[in-house]
């Protein structure tokens, strides 16, 4: 079984490059299953019915979120009745939508879960305690158990990494829109990697066009941030289950739009 991981899709530039780019990377790797960030994927911030909709007919199986999973309000109207669509796990009791989700592919049984970090990112529940609370029956109703941690600082991931090291089968990160080169197996056999880098316009500061970024720390005024567009990139990462290895992907697309 192998899974494709991708790194944080950015507006309209990040969707065009899973559009262009996913079917040729599928092929070229035999990738059985397909997780994508999706919380910056409507205009750099949050996610839309359409727009999941549309990650999925291009052919990802499981979207996770993260910080801006509140940015566009249309999310309540569609996140408790698509179970292919997942929020942080240890987002208060009681808010919509699910912390985890289960699917089936090639007969094994898949479970991803998504959990968001504390540190210099907001005052979530802790990750490492909400996560335990529900590991036992998480392992028990998985063939292969993912986490999506979406956090700021790499330590809290690789602590992230090595608390679940031997409980999961994969740890990958998510949120800093910059791909780490630290891929690896841990030493109890859970794959992981500190971040899965961005999935969007190549000509950006993290998927936003520099300019509106650049006048922010210029000014320190409230700033309109615009998707950058032109030429694109899809970041992420293949974990193969059966020969427990994770190896990290780019693959660009070249066009203007």
């Amino acid at each position: 079984m192998k899974i494709l991981l991708i790194g944080d899709i950015v507006g309209r530039a990040g969707r065009r490059a899973v559009r262009e780019l996913l079917p040729d990377i599928e092929e070229e790797h035999n990738i059985d299953f397909t997780i994508a960030n999706a919380e910056n994927s409507a205009g750099g911030f949050g996610i839309t019915k359409k727009i999941a909709e549309e990650l999925f007919d291009y052919g990802i199986d499981c979207l996770t979120m993260g910080n801006h999973t509140w940015k566009n309000k249309n999310i309540y109207k569609f996140i408790d009745s698509e179970p292919r669509l997942i929020r942080p796990l240890n987002f208060a009791p009681g808010i919509p939508g699910r912390g985890y989700s289960s699917f089936t592919k090639n007969g094994r049984r898949i479970i991803t879960a998504n959990l968001i970090g504390q540190i210099y990112i907001g005052p979530f529940d802790s990750p490492f305690r909400t996560i335990d609370k529900h590991l036992d029956s998480l392992q028990l109703d998985s063939d292969i158990l993912l986490v999506d941690f979406h956090a700021e600082a790499t330590g809290e991931k690789g602590a992230m990494g090595r608390y679940l090291d031997g409980k999961v089968d994969c740890v990958f990160g998510t949120h800093t829109h910059v791909q780490t080169n630290d891929a690896d197996i841990l030493p109890e056999g859970t794959a992981f990697i500190s971040d899965l880098g961005m999935t969007g316009a190549i000509d950006s500061i993290l998927g936003m066009k520099p300019d509106t970024i650049i006048k922010k720390h210029l000014t320190g005024l409230p700033t309109k941030f615009d998707v950058g567009t032109g030429s694109v990139r899809l970041s992420g990462a293949v974990y193969d289950h059966k020969e427990n290895k994770i190896y990290t992907i780019n693959k660009t697309y070249n066009q203007d739009e």
